[in-house]
């Protein structure tokens, strides 16, 4: 049986890659009916940063050549480890568990927020791999960061993420939907360009519906 991982890691509740990104997770589910789904919420409820004893689980996982995931636990000695395996493993087992995982983020200074990167640190560990995982990337940002803008060398969220699944997981099948020019709802600088966010809202919006249809009809 399939199953999604929904993320979500922007500060508001009401931002448009949440929005975003419950279209997705909403088509996804009608087309699966039965699926798994778990949705964490890593703004509401974050995930502890990293520590000493996480660092240990690593070096552990490296000693003993482990590149299986689910022999992670057997790098766990000490209380301080456990203490760090108890954070790590539920993570892990959701994210093990889905076919699909859905990153609904905005660009926050250039890059992914804290609360994201949290739960990328806590469930990543040295020569894993995610065969077989899709992952679809949901970004919002303030302005436009499309190639060929003058921002574009500076988009260091949507790129890092690619970069980050290939490098770290071995995975390079991601599809990204991005909004842009958020901001120009707010902005008065940016205000003659809310066109444009508008014309790039409706096609995020027809792509996902698009994304959502092809994964239906790849189990009709």
């Amino acid at each position: 049986m399939p199953g999604l991982l929904h993320l979500d890691a922007s500060a508001r509740s009401r931002s448009f890659s949440r929005r975003l990104g419950a279209r997705f997770a909403d088509g996804w589910r009608a087309a699966h009916p039965g699926a798994r789904y778990v949705h964490r919420d890593l703004a509401a409820d974050p995930v502890p940063f990293i520590d000493e004893a996480w660092t240990e689980l690593c070096d552990e996982v490296l000693r003993r050549r482990i590149t299986d995931p689910r022999r992670y636990h057997e790098a766990v000695g000490t209380p301080a480890q456990r203490a760090a395996w108890a954070v790590v493993e539920p993570l892990l087992d959701e994210l093990l568990a889905a076919d699909v995982v859905l990153v609904a983020t905005p660009m926050y200074n250039f890059s992914v927020p804290a609360a994201l990167k949290a739960w990328i640190d806590q469930v990543t560990f040295p020569r894993m791999s995610l065969p077989g995982t899709r992952f679809v990337v949901v970004c919002a940002r303030g302005g436009t960061y499309l190639p060929g803008t003058p921002r574009a060398p500076v988009e260091h969220a949507v790129t890092y993420l690619r970069d980050f699944f290939d490098g770290h997981f071995a995975v390079t099948d991601v599809d990204v939907v991005a909004v842009e020019l958020v901001n120009a709802l707010v902005d008065p600088a940016l205000a003659a360009r809310r066109p444009e966010h508008e014309a790039s809202l409706s096609a995020a919006e027809a792509e996902i519906d698009r994304l959502v249809a092809a994964s239906a009809a790849a189990v009709a």
